[in-house]
C-alpha cells in the first residue's frame, strides 16, 4: 500500500460546502476522508452518501471517495447492530463502535452486517473497535471506574475485538506497537488518530516545529506521521495539521515525506 493510501484526512468542519471543497482538493492526494460526530450531525446521512457515490456537478460527474464513518456506536447490542445495517446500506469504507460495548454487541454487529452484506449484495465495510480515546489517560480512565493503565486497557480491548470478528480497532500511535505484538495479525487493521507531523505544523503556524511539539490540540497520547507507521500503524487519521495549512495540499505532501523519510 502506497503511504499516500494510508492517510485519512477528518473532515472536522461544520458544513457539506467545506467538506466538499477540501475532498475536491485532497481527493488525488490522499487514500480517505473521514466523517465524525460534527459533520454527520450537521449534515446527515444524505451527506455521507453522496461523498461515497459522488455527485453532478456543472454537467460532469465528480466520483465518490473512501469514507470512514467516525461515529463510535455505543448501545445496547440490538440497536447497534440495526445501525450498522443501515451505515452499511450507505456504502462507506469503514466504520467504527466503542469495543467497551462488550463481546455481545461487536458479535451482533458483525454478523448482522456480515448477513445483510451477503444478501443485498453489497460490499462489506470494514468494522473496527475504538479502544482507549487518544484524549484519555489513566486519571480518565480512573474516573469511569477503570483501573487499569491505558496500555493494558487498550490491549484487553483489542483482543475482545480481535475474538468478536472486528476488523481492526482505532488506537493511539503509543499502543500500535504493543498491539503488533500481542495480538500477531498481520492484517488486523490499526487506525491512528493523535498523529501531529511536525512538518506539517510548520506549515500551518509558519513557526519552529519546536513550537508545535506542545501542542496536541486535545489529543494526549501523539507521535508523529513517521514514528506511526513505523510502530505498524495501517492508517493514520490526521484532520487540523492539514485543513488549518496555509496549503493543504502542500502539509498532505510534506507529511507523505516525513513518512518515507522517518520509516526507519
Amino acid at each position: 500500500m502506497k503511504n499516500r493510501e494510508k492517510i485519512i484526512v477528518a473532515l472536522d468542519v461544520p458544513t457539506a460546502a467545506e467538506a466538499r471543497e477540501i475532498i475536491s482538493e485532497l481527493r488525488e492526494e490522499v487514500g480517505a476522508f473521514k466523517i465524525g460526530l460534527q459533520l454527520f450531525t450537521a449534515a446527515g446521512a444524505s451527506f455521507v452518501r453522496e461523498v461515497v457515490e459522488g455527485r453532478r456537478e456543472q454537467q460532469q460527474r465528480q466520483p465518490g471517495v473512501k469514507l470512514f464513518l467516525d461515529v463510535k456506536f455505543h448501545d445496547i447490542p440490538n440497536t447497534v447492530a440495526k445501525a450498522a445495517v443501515e451505515v452499511a446500506r450507505l456504502g462507506v469504507w469503514m466504520f467504527n463502535l466503542h469495543a467497551l460495548g462488550g463481546g455481545e454487541m461487536l458479535r451482533r454487529t458483525v454478523g448482522e452486517v456480515g448477513e445483510v452484506c451477503e444478501r443485498e449484495n453489497l460490499a462489506r465495510p470494514k468494522i473496527i473497535g475504538v479502544t482507549v480515546l487518544t484524549s484519555a489517560d489513566e486519571e480518565t480512565l480512573g474516573e469511569v471506574g477503570i483501573e487499569a493503565k491505558v496500555e493494558t486497557e487498550v490491549l484487553r480491548l483489542t483482543r475482545l475485538a480481535a475474538k468478536c470478528g472486528l476488523d481492526g480497532v482505532v488506537a493511539s500511535p503509543r499502543e500500535t506497537r504493543s498491539i503488533r505484538e500481542d495480538l500477531g495479525i498481520d492484517d488486523f487493521l490499526i487506525v491512528t488518530p493523535g498523529v501531529r507531523p511536525t512538518v506539517a505544523a510548520a506549515a500551518a503556524t509558519k513557526t519552529t516545529t519546536a513550537v508545535f511539539a506542545g501542542t496536541n490540540d486535545d489529543q494526549k497520547r501523539v507521535m508523529t506521521s513517521g514514528e506511526a507507521i513505523r510502530a505498524g500503524a495501517d492508517y493514520l487519521v490526521i484532520g487540523r495539521p492539514i485543513l488549518q495549512a496555509e496549503s493543504r495540499i502542500e502539509a498532505v505532501r510534506k507529511i507523505l515525506g516525513e513518512m518515507e523519510a522517518d520509516k526507519g
